[in-house]
């Protein structure tokens, strides 16, 4: 099987206090669809746990307005820690969760209406495109980039993920990454110089080379239609020497964590990371089981050290009491699930 990327599943979200993280996300962001919870001990992540197996919480919440999900993720064995820096744009690693808006007014309105910790005004990138940043009380930032391609109208006025913004110390060391394994083929822009609509971001007043990817083609596979289009924004600091925001710290730890793919094809994918001089770190090699999901995930690094994941779905709840599963194993790859399986993930809505 050919490999596939199908788009961003979920971006993986470090954090103290689960309920409590989940709870803003809701409220703030509607990631309201809880497509499972499990609680175990991460085995297969020694590479990046310090060689220590870890006991772990993680969840997968979902917006229906479309996007990726966050994977809500909780050390429950530690006290997971913050950067032990001031993180600043440039910094290596996942220093921005992207999140789409149909609606970026209202969205901007609405947030600002909250007293959220806005960090920026509505503003517009190189290529025009309207975006503003914003703080959780955890100390993440997200961008909110307007996107009119939705999944299903929500009450949320945003989406889910659309992609980040990742500091890297050489954007051509590392395209061979995010251009040529993820796909992201196309670039928007790439300028160099002092930009004003990152200003007000830790560090955004410096001089950055910035180059926004996007994939030519739409993203095809089972959940293609949910997830959308996404971008990568890669970010090098001119002016001085990034520091690692995973420094002194393990998978898991507060922050973005990862950004996985949902994909087909992960034998194809295994040969072709291996080929490029990015082996897997991490394989769990036939089907993981997270209670009432199961799959095939796998890690690899940029040249930078932060964690890219690939999990190839073989079953998702649809309602877990009643024992009903989507089988996703043996479907054809390249073929989207039918509207009515994906909108039966809103049995599993949180309503608060």
């Amino acid at each position: 099987m050919a490999k596939n990327i199908c788009g961003i599943q979920q971006i993986g979200v470090g954090v103290r206090n689960s309920e409590k993280a989940w709870k803003w996300y809701r409220d703030q962001f509607g990631m309201d669809i809880n497509v499972f919870e499990d609680t175990a001990i991460a085995k297969l992540m020694l590479p990046h746990t310090d060689g220590l197996t870890r006991e772990r919480y993680a969840a997968l919440a979902v917006n229906l307005e479309g996007g990726g999900g966050f994977e809500i993720w909780k050390h429950t064995g530690m006290d997971p820690r913050d950067p032990d820096f001031d993180v600043q744009l440039g910094d290596t690693g996942i220093f921005v969760s992207k999140i789409k808006s149909r609606q970026i007014e209202n969205a901007y309105s609405l947030h600002k209406k909250r007293g959220l910790n806005i960090l920026s005004e509505l503003q517009t990138d190189p290529s025009g495109t309207r975006h503003y940043f914003i703080k959780d009380p955890y100390n993440n930032i997200f961008q909110v980039v307007e996107e009119m391609v939705f999944y299903k109208k929500q009450k949320s006025v945003t989406g889910g993920n659309y992609g980040a913004i990742i500091g890297v110390s050489d954007i051509d060391k590392a395209l061979p990454v995010y251009d040529g394994i993820l796909d992201y083929n196309e670039v928007v822009y790439d300028k160099t110089g002092v930009f004003p609509d990152l200003k007000n971001l830790p560090g955004g007043d410096k001089s950055y080379r910035r180059v926004l990817l996007k994939h030519k083609k739409p993203r095809i596979g089972p959940f293609s239609n949910l997830l959308g289009p996404t971008q990568i924004e890669l970010v090098q600091a001119i002016d001085r020497k990034p520091i690692k925001i995973f420094r002194n710290r393990i998978w898991g730890e507060l922050g973005f964590i990862h950004l996985c793919f949902d994909i087909k094809g992960m034998d194809d994918l295994r040969k072709e990371c291996a080929q490029k001089g990015f082996k897997f770190t991490v394989d769990s090699a036939e089907s993981f089981d997270m209670g009432v999901a199961a799959g095939h995930f796998s890690y690899i690094e940029d040249p930078d050290g932060t964690l890219i994941e690939f999990v190839e779905t073989h079953k998702l709840p649809i309602i877990k009491k009643l024992g009903w599963y989507m089988n996703l194993k043996d479907r054809d790859p390249q073929k989207t699930l039918p509207n009515w399986m994906i909108n039966t993930m809103s049995f599993g809505r949180i309503k608060d």
